[in-house]
């Protein structure tokens, strides 16, 4: 960002008089962007160094990814994590530069190999003292169903019927229609227009488009799951692969 203060005074008279005294002004123009630019250089050091003052301070790193992300059922890892481990998200060129790149700029042995692999939007690093086997099991058991997003597949077939529709008010008439369900309002309430006694908001393979995605909330089916992988494991300079299958589902 670039802010110009511009003074501006006729050509003919560049002064002003304060107290008897002639002072002169001409136009002139600040910068702040060299502060601004401190400023985020300031806080990328501040947080590579976070990253590598956690690799110091726990014993283990693990590279995870994760499908379906969401804030809450996210929010329960960092609860239960706490107070023995430290979550990043995000930022991965700055983690990847925190933990080094190359066998010359790695922070400690074989933190390249961890680097190497933070690649793509649904990846984070936990740093943890916990033993290996007790946070393989805690997140081999974080399974949480959720609502599925445009662009998934649909796990199975959803069909809904007149007695589904008999649940929501007349005003969801229009909405459901924007949807791409074909119905009416008979006697007070909103059936399916043509004599139809079901129909099917997809089927099991399907992509799933936004209207249907919003359909499936609406009728509280849920064919997505929110899970967590562990690509990849750290410790003491030793390097294990994990599951590094589950980068291009992430």
């Amino acid at each position: 960002m670039r802010l110009d203060i511009r003074l501006v005074f006729p050509r003919h008279n560049p002064y002003v008089s304060c107290h008897g005294r002639r002072i002169s002004f001409f136009c002139s123009s600040v910068a702040l962007t060299k502060t601004e630019k401190r400023s985020t250089r300031d806080h990328k050091t501040s947080y590579i160094q976070e990253v590598r003052d956690a690799v110091d301070k726990y014993d283990s790193v693990y590279l995870f990814s994760y499908e379906n992300m969401r804030s809450r059922p996210f929010k329960t890892i960092r609860l239960d994590f706490r107070n023995d481990s430290r979550i990043f998200l995000g930022k991965n060129k700055l983690l990847q530069i925190a933990l080094g790149r190359t066998a010359e700029e790695e922070y400690q042995d074989n933190l390249r190999q961890v680097a190497k692999r933070i690649t793509g939007g649904s990846v984070g690093l936990l740093f943890t003292s916990r033993p290996r086997n007790d946070v393989e099991q805690y997140f081999a058991q974080m399974v949480e169903p959720d609502f599925a997003r445009a662009g998934a597949c649909a796990t199975k077939d959803v069909t809904v019927t007149n007695e589904n529709l008999a649940e929501f008010p007349v005003s969801m008439m229009e909405q459901f229609r924007k949807l791409g369900m074909p119905v009416e309002i008979f006697n007070g309430k909103v059936i399916l227009r043509d004599g139809r006694d079901i129909f099917r908001v997809c089927k099991e393979g399907e992509v799933l488009s936004a209207e249907k995605c919003k359909l499936l909330v609406h009728f509280g089916y849920k064919l997505a799951d929110f899970r967590v992988h562990l690509v990849c494991c750290w410790k003491d300079g030793e390097f294990d692969l994990l599951d590094e299958s589950s980068m291009s589902d992430s």
